[in-house]
């Protein structure tokens, strides 16, 4: 009885886990100046952080979940937490740029586990009527994260410096790892993946296709993403409060996005869903490219970038378990490795540009990768009636 009431909990906190996870991977993007001035290091260098924790990640996500496949989830799942709460802990004491990197690198090899492990988690513990709308809930902590996370990162590391931002993601990350802990069922395990496993995912054309549209949304986003604050200030001459306010629209926009693609999803298809939201996607980065320079319409053109950003995500993760169920642990653990993937180009372009000062371009080549990734969603349509998507 006491296992079945803990279950009804497990959603919730494997959110919340994701709410961790992404404070950790996004975390620099909300004090880049704040780093660059303490480690005494260009905002360019900076903004490295996130180019090598992304590239980390993208190689860890598939390869951690080969070696893993067979570990009982909650142990799992609160290990990979335990990790990610001490790294944080021990970057708050960083003493200098080349320290803090290792911390990160060997934090997000195993914070690669726990997105796609808790996605995969969710389709053990739900009715499969209920899969797709369980899976968007549980990536609510990726838009949580941008909703709550960055404005606070950003408001502390302006007015308390960067340990104090690093140290509050460590006590959250502490948090999330008890509730797991006494949350999560115990004894669930998924199907391992084997090489087998990846050569019908080799052979799948759709998923392909699925895989390189969401490498092409996170792309397209972290061009931008990933200077977000510092081109605010250069462009518009915003400060922190003003670019801590910013995140949190486009944050609290992400969570809208996800919970209204968590109520359509079932009725609507995560074909029609993907397509809504991917739309919605390109007009808001569409608006910032545009409106450049001027402080309301890059705002505006946040908060409909925000509804799409999270919510396109979770229909990529859905329609990735729903175009081959058996294949669900691979497909989604190659979503989440493109998905750095996408993160590592895209702010490697955004940096070369940005430390050119070519800042208005950086706008105009994310709305080319995301105007790629709408392309490649219409192609993925299903065959049968959008109802069956």
């Amino acid at each position: 009885m006491e296992n079945a009431r803990a279950g009804r909990f497990a959603p919730t906190a494997l959110m919340l886990g994701n709410l961790v996870t992404g404070c950790s991977v996004l975390a620099p993007a909300g004090m880049l100046p704040e780093l660059a001035s303490g480690l005494d290091v260009s905002i360019h260098a900076a903004g490295l952080l996130i180019t090598f924790g992304a590239i980390t990640l993208c190689i860890g996500s598939p390869l951690t979940a080969w070696l893993t496949g067979r570990i009982e989830r909650r142990t799992l799942l609160t290990t990979t937490l335990a990790v990610l709460a001490l790294g944080n802990l021990a970057s708050a004491f960083a003493p200098d740029y080349t320290s803090l990197l290792a911390i990160r690198l060997v934090m997000l090899a195993v914070g690669a586990l726990y997105t796609p492990q808790a996605a995969g988690t969710a389709a053990l513990i739900v009715p499969v009527e209920r899969r797709g709308s369980t899976i968007a809930y549980i990536f609510l902590g990726w838009s949580l994260a941008a909703a709550v996370g960055l404005p606070l990162i950003t408001f502390i590391a302006s007015r308390y410096g960067w340990r104090a931002a690093y140290g509050e993601i460590g006590l959250l990350g502490c948090v999330s790892f008890l509730l797991l802990l006494l949350r999560l069922p115990a004894g669930l395990k998924g199907a391992p993946v084997d090489l087998k496993t990846w050569r019908e995912v080799g052979r799948n054309t759709t998923i392909l296709l699925l895989l390189a549209v969401t490498m092409l949304q996170m792309s397209g986003q972290f061009v931008v993403f990933t200077f977000m604050g510092p081109l605010l200030n250069k462009l518009t001459g915003a400060g922190p409060d003003a670019i801590g306010t910013a995140f949190a629209l486009y944050g609290v926009c992400g969570f809208l996005g996800v919970v209204i693609a968590t109520r359509i999803v079932d009725s609507w298809g995560p074909y029609r869903t993907s397509l809504l939201f991917t739309c919605l996607l390109l007009t808001g980065i569409a608006g910032w490219a545009l409106g450049a320079g001027t402080l309301g319409f890059m705002t505006a053109g946040v908060a409909i970038w925000g509804l799409g950003f999270a919510s396109t995500n979770s229909m990529q993760q859905v329609r990735l378990v729903a175009a081959a169920p058996p294949l669900a642990s691979a497909t989604v653990a190659l979503n989440t490795s493109v998905l750095y993937i996408g993160q590592a180009v895209g702010s490697a372009i955004g940096g070369v540009l940005f430390a050119r000062e070519l800042l208005h371009t950086l706008g105009f080549v994310a709305v080319g990768f995301v105007m790629l990734a709408l392309i490649l969603v219409v192609l993925t349509r299903p065959r049968r009636a959008a109802a069956t998507a």
